[in-house]
């Protein structure tokens, strides 16, 4: 039997028919908030707007924006759930928490018929990175804490058939590759830099290479990294593997962006699910979805039950790559840049920690490739030159350390055009990639005392 091209008809739907579908279900829920959000009717009706003002997709742009601080003081006021968790706790299959990377966790609920949702919108994206019913897949993110990366990423691959390991982060490094080992999974999912740290390890656990293990297919996200083309190559490169990145978000679900064969950016997947559209940051701005295109993400669920969204930004910088593809999904594509609220101001020059990682990367042997991006002055701007920390490789010969500092500096200098200050520190100094997101910005007071 032939290899369907997509998991659902929905991702060649031309735009005109996924617009179409978009604005009967965005009415669908504009009037199920009205009728049962005290979060949406209280802000909805600050801005003037009945539900009849919003029919169409359109019509968004008149919605005021939905900010991850006004969704804390919604769950602190009326928990378990918020003032927008809207679905009785009785209709609750799952509580979800979002990792707290930004502040505190945020906990969603998710229905019966949401829980679908989530697995066919996972499931979507995982058939464009090339996973597929049948496969067999090491799960190697974290199981516990709450995260949709756990519990809800194992329900998806049982939805989609495919069987999953669910070992997890937390079970450790020597475990993970003891199973892989012995049960010769086809995929690893994991975070980008979690994946090149098991290869790493590899020899040491098992006295082999990553690429003599069964390990061929590479489904990474939850942090910067799988976009990064020196992190990719080096992934690719230890483990002779395909990698392919996912993107998403608690709020809305797993993850609803994947990453085709073309490997040029990642497609939408939640149609029928969610509106994903692109602002200008500062400007709040709506932007056309064009090939070169940078802004923000902004989402709309148009078909949930319970913890429903309109208009929330996301937080996540995203570059437009591309608004065709050979692969025929009828989406746009994207990279994501970095975090909003992680870009830094270096003497007028945008720096997103992403990209100082991905010139840190190139020096191959030579550095783990983990970094810190050191915030030492309030805000995001600064005049001065801006610190980097760099993990140098193990072994590292002394004499080579003031001409490896000098090369990343230039480097840096040259590709990115602002001036660095670059510290080297031993291997091992960072912690190692595991159970949790791994953090490029070390904030320090200007005082000197931690943030």
């Amino acid at each position: 039997m032939a290899e369907r091209p997509f998991w659902n008809d929905i991702e060649g739907a031309s735009a005109a028919e996924v617009r179409a579908l978009e604005d009967r279900k965005l009415a669908g829920q504009i009037d199920y908030l009205f009728a049962n959000s005290s979060f949406y009717q209280r802000k909805l009706g600050d801005a003037g707007l009945k539900p009849t003002d919003i029919r169409s997709v359109r019509d968004l742009r008149n919605v005021p924006f939905t900010r991850k601080s006004e969704l804390r003081e919604s769950l602190a006021e009326a928990p378990p759930l918020g003032h927008h968790g809207i679905a009785p706790i009785c209709d609750v299959v799952q509580i979800q928490a979002s990792s707290g990377t930004t502040g505190a966790p945020s906990y969603v609920g998710v229905t019966h018929r949401d829980l679908d949702s989530w697995c066919e919108m996972q499931a979507r994206t995982m058939y464009a990175g090339g996973i597929l019913p049948g496969d067999l897949v090491m799960h190697a993110t974290s199981l516990s804490k709450g995260f949709v990366g756990g519990v809800p990423v194992f329900q998806s691959f049982q939805y989609m058939k495919v069987c999953d390991i669910p070992i997890g982060a937390e079970a450790g490094t020597e475990r993970l590759l003891a199973v892989i080992r012995d049960l010769k999974p086809n995929v690893l999912y994991a975070t980008p830099h979690f994946a090149v740290y098991l290869a790493e390890r590899v020899p040491d656990v098992l006295g082999m290479t990553a690429r003599e293990l069964s390990v061929r297919k590479l489904s990474v996200g939850g942090e910067p990294g799988g976009g990064i083309p020196a992190v990719r190559a080096k992934m690719e490169e230890l483990w002779d593997a395909d990698a392919r990145e996912i993107l998403g978000g608690t709020d809305f679900g797993i993850a609803y962006w994947g990453e085709c064969e073309d490997k040029s950016g990642m497609h939408f997947t939640g149609q029928g699910y969610i509106v994903a559209e692109i602002i200008d940051p500062v400007t709040e701005e709506v932007l056309e979805p064009e090939q070169g295109v940078e802004g923000e993400l902004v989402y709309s669920a148009i078909d949930r039950q319970a913890s429903a969204l309109l208009r929330f930004r996301s937080g996540d910088r995203v570059l437009v790559t591309g608004t065709s593809c050979p692969c025929g999904r009828t989406s746009y594509k994207l990279r994501c840049v970095g975090r909003t609220d992680d870009m830094l101001i270096v003497k007028g020059i945008n720096v997103f920690p992403s990209a100082v990682q991905d010139v840190v990367t190139r020096f191959g042997a030579e550095v783990t490739g983990l970094i810190k991006v050191v915030v030492d002055f309030d805000g995001h701007t600064t005049q001065d030159a801006l610190k980097i920390k760099v993990e140098c490789a193990q072994g590292l010969p002394v004499d080579r350390l003031p001409g490896l500092k000098r090369d990343l500096e230039n480097s840096l200098r040259d590709s990115l055009v602002f001036r660095p200050e670059v510290t080297l520190v031993p291997a091992g100094t960072f912690a190692k990639p595991g159970q949790t997101k791994v953090s490029m910005i070390e904030r320090v007071q200007p005082s000197g005392s931690r943030a």
